[in-house]
């Protein structure tokens, strides 16, 4: 296909869409529309910010930024009709793109999805990929269709998830596979052929939530250290100790044994907490309104004792 000759939608927020934008444009793909989040209020004076996706397209120069808060409206849709696009490629949009929407472009829309369809259709295929202690992901190109992450899928490619990955490390090896495999099937539309999702290994990945960072310290140790990884950077793990309130952010599973909750020693390479199975070597802490530091360093000015109880 005739990269400069095809019009090119694009529909994204965070950083995972801005990467893959970026891959769009240095292609030499005409994009002349992009939808994207209206700005939000961030950082401690609330002040409205671009998203990732706006900042780059202002950056580049893109003639059309369109940032509706409901594609429900067909009004809201007259930008991407006097685009005249040929596809619409979207990636975290953060909308659900309606079938009056889906059928203005001329090859259809493509959706860049952080998972190996069908295992971790929804919000947030990355952590609960970590979460789950799976061994791989990957990213899947697929054409979209009116629910959630059912469309036929164009391109797929596995990636390994390491021991020590987090959503931060695995959401950029992921944003960088989304982006060459975006342009890879751009590049050859023409040849691809559509392939049904299979019945068989749906699984969903829920939004997270901040009640989520909660620890169990009833539950094995291994399943909370894979949950520290997974919600790193949003929302952590939460824990009390005594009235403190603390965010805790990385966690080594080890063999030691004792009362749920209880600190079971406390040393410069980290503190040892008895869970249900096992216990958790927390490495790295926050207090709040402080910030993340290593055991050592966190152990400097909050002293910490065996014997003491963490609770949730």
């Amino acid at each position: 296909m005739n990269i400069g000759g095809i019009s090119v939608g694009f529909g994204g927020t965070p950083e995972f869409a801005r990467v893959a934008l970026a891959a769009l444009l240095d292609a030499g793909f005409n994009v002349p529309l992009v939808l994207t989040q209206p700005d939000r209020p961030s950082g401690r004076g609330q002040k409205l910010q671009a998203s990732p996706v706006k900042a780059l397209a202002l950056e580049r120069g893109i003639a059309a930024i369109h940032q509706p808060d409901t594609l429900k409206d067909p009004a809201s849709h007259a930008p991407l009709k006097a685009a005249d696009l040929d596809v619409l490629v979207v990636a975290a949009y953060g909308l659900i793109l309606p079938q009056a929407v889906l059928d203005i472009p001329r090859l259809g829309c493509l959706n860049i999805h952080a998972s190996l369809l069908p295992r971790w259709r929804g919000a947030a295929p990355i952590q609960r990929a970590i979460e789950a202690g799976d061994r791989e992901t990957g990213v899947t190109i697929m054409r979209v269709e009116a629910a959630l992450d059912t469309g036929p899928m164009l391109l797929s490619e596995a990636l390994p998830i390491a021991g020590t990955d987090t959503a931060a490390t695995l959401h950029n090896r992921l944003a960088a596979q989304g982006a060459r495999l975006i342009v890879q099937a751009l590049r050859n539309l023409d040849c691809l052929t559509p392939v049904v999702q299979p019945a068989a290994g749906i699984t969903y990945a829920r939004k997270i939530g901040k009640a989520e960072a909660l620890l169990d310290w009833e539950r094995p140790a291994s399943e909370l250290a894979r949950r520290l990884r997974a919600f790193d950077p949003f929302p952590g793990g939460a824990a009390m100790l005594g009235d403190m309130p603390l965010k805790l952010w990385h966690g080594v599973a080890t063999s030691d044994r004792g009362v749920p909750g209880t600190v079971l020693s406390v040393a410069d390479d980290g503190i040892v907490i008895a869970c249900g199975e096992g216990s958790l070597r927390i490495t790295e802490l926050q207090k709040s309104g402080g910030k993340r530091l290593a055991a050592a360093d966190f152990l400097h000015g909050t002293p910490i004792a065996a014997g003491m109880r963490f609770g949730c």
